[in-house]
């Protein structure tokens, strides 16, 4: 998978999400289906905007945000905690970043099931134009109106010598809608979901909440939630199978994060084994917004151990897991004493 990801003259990724192509356009994601050379110029221009420093800015919104959904279900002693916070709260922070309304959430999550949710090829139509109308719109505002969000950010950023274009400043922000609600609100989910059923290792992160950074990587590599692909651009050898040109060659995560030559014991969640994972890619397209995920599941992490005391899976209940590029589960019914 690592030289899969590292290989970018046999393997390219333009056009592989088919959003563009499913409407008859052919616009690019920017920068997940740009390849070199044209991924390195518009990466090198994202990159400062999401630098571990610019995103750490970002802690205390991030954190309010947090505190504002724990405490709707604080004092009840149960959730459905996939309902109540893990898809809410990455959304929340979409949206905050592009400056747009909080009341915009449930459309952005409709929009999202019709993406990524469903087989029905007409819904995805109409929801990747409806998102491409409504963003397409937003910039045209914010050139008029620029404010301090990623959006007015992307209008000012050059290429080339010269500033981006209303379609790749969507390009970004469609890019930024795909990765910043679906893979975030999974891995939340699935951490939590390890807590619960892990109580001496949630216990753990009570008694040192500063280890929760370790944690969090060894869970990001433990719970790997994603499929990307790759489109083989020709004829290649790799471990003696002869990949074709045109192929489109899956790149699991998952099995990556398991490989028994790479970590000892892969399927033991070990918070000090310091793993390097593959969860956000490897190479030049690993992803553009892994700080701000980690920040992410680190202030969902302690916030909840924080304000939750211990909590399990509710007794009777099975947690329902959603196996597809974006491995989740669908809901994690909670229980804590009051």
């Amino acid at each position: 998978m690592r030289k899969i990801y590292a290989d970018t003259e046999n393997f390219h990724k333009r056009g592989n999400t088919g959003f563009a192509a499913g409407i008859g356009e052919s616009w690019d994601i920017i920068p997940t289906e740009l390849d070199p050379p044209r991924h390195t110029e518009f990466r090198n221009a994202l990159n400062p905007v999401f630098s571990p420093k610019r995103m750490g800015e970002l802690d205390g919104k991030v954190r309010l945000r947090a505190r504002e959904y724990i405490e709707k279900f604080q004092n009840q002693g149960e959730c459905d905690f996939v309902k109540d916070f893990a898809v809410p709260f990455p959304v929340s922070i979409f949206l905050d970043l592009l400056g747009l309304p909080q009341e915009e959430m449930q459309q952005f999550l409709d929009w999202e099931f019709s993406l990524l949710h469903t087989d029905d090829m007409e819904d995805r139509v109409q929801g990747t134009l409806a998102v491409k109308a409504y963003l397409l719109h937003t910039i045209e505002e914010r050139r008029k109106n620029p404010g301090d969000d990623l959006i007015s950010i992307a209008l000012e950023l050059e290429v080339d010598g010269r500033k981006w274009s209303a379609e790749e400043v969507f390009g970004h922000c469609f890019n930024l809608y795909l990765g910043g609600l679906d893979t975030v609100s999974a891995n939340i989910g699935l951490h939590f979901f390890h807590l619960a059923t892990h109580p001496a290792q949630q216990d753990e992160l009570r008694k040192n909440p500063a280890g929760a950074t370790l944690a969090i990587e060894e869970l990001l590599r433990a719970y790997a939630a994603v499929t990307t692909f790759r489109i083989c651009s020709k004829d290649v050898v790799l471990h003696d199978v002869t990949i074709r040109a045109g192929d489109r060659v899956a790149m699991p995560t998952p099995l990556g994060s398991n490989d028994p030559e790479a970590f000892d014991a892969p399927t033991q969640v070990r918070f000090d084994r310091r793993p390097s994972h593959l969860t956000f890619g490897y190479g030049p397209h690993r992803c553009l917004g892994a700080h701000l995920a980690r920040r992410e599941l680190q202030i969902a992490m302690q916030e909840m151990l924080g304000a939750i005391p211990e909590f399990t899976i509710k007794p009777g209940s099975e947690v329902p897991f959603y196996l597809s590029n974006i491995i989740h589960v669908d809901a994690l019914p909670l229980v804590w004493s009051r």
